[in-house]
């Protein structure tokens, strides 16, 4: 049997001469016939989720290296997943990592596999990295907080096709059948022309992690990271990105500007010692095509909740999760989004079937932020103009500690920078 490594080389050969003749690339080795070698970096709740889904799979994987900002993540993250998965955790004590540097360590394991869940903020330099050292990428959204991000991931996206490297993305509902057949119907024109949409990701609220005494102010933030922009986004980033990435499937596009409002008087309820993003949004995007997609996102207790997408044709309407209105049902398997999306990849990698969802990941992510920038504006923005010009949360950040002085600074009442619509500046001003 060849070894791990060369059944991985020669299966991105085989993509390669695959996609130059013109045609799918035939099996290289039976599924699980070979071992599959990955680290995890960001230990949380979706790092080892999607480590345990990944050995629910049927292939042959082993977790080699995890990194985590904290020492307590990452060492409860190996003790956990072994009471999972047993032997397929083989993390020897070296090969436990720490700090906001610990990513590369992880990366330069024996792993050809990464599995990025950490902070948004920091992903576009850990997603560059594993690019760079040319191993598989399996990355959470969203993908960046910021332009300069978004820019830095799709640069790393066109280095990962080059080199055939496998980038899933989390946007889990790409991967449920239901998602599936129902797009695929109505991109066959089972509701006509699509000329509106209406998406939603409203709830009732977020964690919330104290301060703790001896702390850094980097490592509060980078601790209770939902609650500052730098690193994680806002909420429209962080959970509506997925419905805002169903809304551009649909559309099979992209838009090219966004107005939109928002603030955030009740989140931590209005002490901004706490947090420094906002409760509610709604945003107004325009498709190249004139059409329109509505955006509904909140962290509210005590109001309407509600998460889902409904798509407006000039024939009929169709929910994406399963149904054309008074026409047809979905009536096929039901299977969970994040445990179908770790059978694909590694069934995929596997089979040397190679795909790239970095585009996409990388696009949809930027949909959020232009949503986010035009509400905290005010303004009218678009697409283009954003993406060249968009301000950057948290310069140097390659070269952060737990030291370094944090993007966001409390001011002499405790109290973090929020952004005013009509006042707040999303794009960097250019020199006269």
């Amino acid at each position: 049997m060849a070894s791990r490594r060369e059944f991985l080389r020669k299966s991105s050969a085989v993509i390669a001469a695959g996609a130059i003749a013109g045609h799918k690339p035939p099996h290289v080795h039976a599924a699980g016939t070979d071992e599959i070698r990955f680290c995890i970096v960001g230990c949380g709740g979706r790092g080892t989720g999607a480590a345990a889904q990944i050995f629910n799979t049927k292939g042959n994987t082993r977790l080699v290296a995890v990194a985590d900002a904290f020492e307590k993540n990452a060492k409860s993250a190996v003790k956990r997943l072994k009471r999972h998965a047993g032997d397929k955790v083989a993390v020897e004590a070296d090969q436990v990592h720490w700090g906001l540097d610990a990513y590369q360590k992880a990366i330069d394991s024996d792993c050809d596999l990464v599995v990025i869940a950490t902070p948004p903020g920091f992903k576009p330099q850990q997603f560059e990295y594993a690019v760079e050292k040319g191993k598989h990428v399996f990355m959470e959204k969203p993908v960046a907080t910021d332009a300069p991000g978004v820019r830095r991931v799709l640069q790393s996206v066109e280095e990962s096709k080059q080199k055939n490297l496998m980038v899933a993305l989390g946007l889990q509902r790409r991967h449920e059948p239901r998602y599936i057949e129902t797009i695929k119907r109505i991109h066959d024109g089972a509701i006509g022309d699509v000329v509106l949409q209406r998406v939603y990701w409203n709830g009732g609220g977020i964690w919330y992690r104290n301060r703790q005494p001896g702390q850094s102010e980097m490592e509060f933030q980078v601790n209770n990271w939902y609650h500052f922009n730098w690193v994680c986004g806002d909420q429209i980033c962080e959970q509506h990105i997925h419905n805002l990435d169903v809304a551009n499937w649909v559309k099979g596009d992209y838009p090219v500007e966004c107005n939109g409002m928002g603030g955030g008087e009740q989140r931590m309820g209005g002490d901004r010692s706490k947090s420094q993003i906002f409760d509610h949004t709604f945003c107004e995007f325009t498709y190249p095509d004139g059409s329109k997609l509505f955006s509904q996102g909140r962290h509210l207790a005590g109001a309407w909740s509600h998460v889902g997408e409904a798509v407006h044709g000039t024939k009929g309407t169709a929910n994406p999760a399963g149904s054309i209105d008074g026409v047809w049902q979905y009536q096929g398997p039901f299977p969970n989004g994040h445990q179908q999306e770790q059978h694909d990849m590694i069934a995929a990698l596997m089979s040397g079937d190679i795909y790239n969802e970095g585009e996409y990941g990388a696009k949809s992510t930027f949909t959020s932020i232009l949503g986010r920038e035009a509400c905290y504006s005010g303004q009218i923005l678009k697409w283009d103009e954003l993406l060249e010009n968009g301000r950057e949360l948290a310069p140097g950040i390659d070269q952060y500690t737990f030291e370094t002085v944090a993007p966001a600074q409390p001011d002499k009442n405790g109290l973090y920078f929020v952004p005013t619509p009509g006042n707040y500046k999303p794009l960097v001003e250019k020199p006269v």
